[in-house]
């Protein structure tokens, strides 16, 4: 049951919001959708829930055209990041909501609800929790309140729209780990809208990138950070630092050493190279960029380095805590030398 997206475009007011926008997702893929803030994420999960409607192309799933269904009969579940749990319901009562309110032909029966909420009240790990109110939870169990509640009606896609927003990062991180668990358990086909590049490379299958209402680029995780094909893709999905170098071919040229270079395509000429902050090493002495030390700051299980070139250009570099990166002191001068560099 493949989600198919077909050249959707959607304007507000003459602003293109999407433009020409195809992808696929395969049956129980869990899909994210990144992009900087107005590049057309949540747009698009609202055209796929039936909260708006493109101006041309085709949505389908199943080989059922979404677009000409009523929102109610998709089967969509939707989880938003401000939870939009009913305050005046139950744990309980939240998580039947979308069986009880079906029209009486369609409506389970009251047992078979009942059973519905247990079960998910056991998957989501709140099995105790169904009398409890909104207001009695954490942040992290009103956002698990809220899958429930979208997988209660069986949806034939699930669609997430920046759920762990409103969290803080230790949560975020909990929660991405169970949610990875819940959809594994699941199988629904997941679309998942976040502007996070660590929730996305962490949690997805596969990534579409959307710059300005347009796709930049859709791979999976390890495919996109190591073979990114635009300068956007490099840039948004980690730190990186330019390098002005002649290429050639595979081997970009430096003053006194020369590297690997990744790129799309072949390329030759003059050339502003990106180099990742762990892509690198240090010495006081040889070939390399020359640059003085201005901070050096703990940065998890790396040593990150903010470092001021001699024309200007400031860099920041990576380094083991037991490296020789540990003995430098600010304004010391160091040489710093990519091991490869990535170049479009």
């Amino acid at each position: 049951m493949s989600l198919i997206v077909s050249n959707i475009t959607k304007t507000f007011d003459h602003f293109p919001a999407l433009t020409d926008v195809s992808f696929q997702a395969e049956p129980g893929e869990f899909l994210a959708l990144l992009g900087p803030s107005g590049s057309g994420k949540t747009t698009l999960l609202r055209l796929l829930a039936g909260l708006d409607q493109p101006n041309t192309g085709t949505v389908q799933f199943d080989g059922i055209d979404y677009l000409a269904l009523n929102p109610r009969d998709r089967r969509i579940g939707m989880v938003f990041q401000s939870y939009a749990l009913f305050r005046h319901m139950s744990v309980a009562q939240n998580i039947a909501f979308g069986l009880t309110v079906r029209p009486s032909k369609e409506r389970p029966s009251k047992s078979e609800i009942k059973a519905t909420v247990e079960r998910l009240l056991k998957l989501i790990q709140l099995e105790d929790f169904g009398h409890r109110y909104p207001s009695q939870l954490s942040g992290g169990q009103r956002q698990r309140v809220a899958l429930a509640r979208a997988l209660a009606i069986n949806p034939r896609i699930l669609l997430l729209d920046e759920p762990f927003g409103a969290l803080d990062a230790l949560v975020r991180k909990d929660l991405r780990r169970w949610l990875r668990q819940i959809h594994d358990e699941t199988g629904v086909t997941t679309i998942f809208v976040t502007h996070d590049q660590e929730e996305a490379l962490d949690l997805a299958d596969r990534v579409v990138v959307l710059k300005s209402g347009q796709i930049e680029q859709i791979g999976k995780p390890v495919e996109l950070y190591h073979r990114p094909q635009t300068e956007f893709v490099f840039d948004f999905l980690g730190s990186s630092n330019p390098a002005p170098a002649r290429v050639d071919g595979d081997t970009a040229h430096f003053d006194g050493f020369s590297v690997p270079v990744i790129s799309a395509t072949p390329l030759n000429g003059q050339k502003t190279t990106r180099f990742r902050p762990f892509d690198t090493q240090l010495a006081t002495e040889g070939a390399g960029f020359k640059a003085k030390l201005v901070s050096v700051l703990p940065a998890g299980p790396s040593l990150r380095l903010e470092l001021k070139g001699a024309d200007g250009t400031l860099y920041e570099v990576h380094q083991a805590h037991d490296s020789n990166a540990a003995d430098l002191k600010v304004r010391d001068t160091v040489y710093i030398r990519p091991t490869k560099v990535y170049a479009f």
